[in-house]
């Protein structure tokens, strides 16, 4: 996705960009299990989505949006309320259960059109934003915040 500003040479910003693309990948299997008709294939793609966005949305918002928010309130309150709704639609799929209201599905797809638009702005806005904005404490606190979250994806070798 962005690769026109730099902010991917920073390891925070890379590792938050790797785990968009695969949450973007994951997505993509969605659309045929939901022409299929297959709500338990969407379930457990749903299900591998969380694994990516839980640490992915620590960082963002215990490290990346706090130090962005006084700058960008409105934004960064927007944000989060993405996340929210999103994650909200995910959990009906938490645990293994199988989502037992009809919509669900709909409900995922359009959650999850929601979510590309939303790795968007953070990849278009709020990353190139803190390349600008964010001084070398407040990365050394986003990359600590990584390292307590942890992440779906493995870190490549330096």
């Amino acid at each position: 996705m962005c690769e026109y500003c730099g902010c991917q040479s920073l390891a925070s910003i890379d590792e938050l960009t790797r785990e968009h693309d695969e949450v973007v990948r994951l997505i993509s299997h969605l659309r045929p299990a939901h022409q299929e008709g297959g709500v338990a294939r969407m379930a457990e793609v749903a299900r591998e989505i969380v694994a990516v966005l839980g640490p992915h949305t620590q960082v963002e918002e215990h490290g990346l949006f706090p130090a962005m928010a006084s700058d960008f309130p409105e934004q960064i309150a927007a944000l989060e309320a993405e996340h929210r709704h999103i994650e909200a639609v995910l959990a009906e799929a938490a645990d293994g259960a199988m989502p037992s209201d009809p919509a669900w599905p709909d409900r995922l797809m359009a959650a999850m059109a929601m979510l590309r638009d939303h790795i968007l702005k953070e990849q278009d806005g709020v990353f190139p934003a803190a390349l600008a904005n964010l001084s070398t404490e407040e990365w050394e606190a986003v990359e600590a915040v990584r390292e307590k979250a942890g992440g779906a994806l493995s870190r490549p070798t330096a």
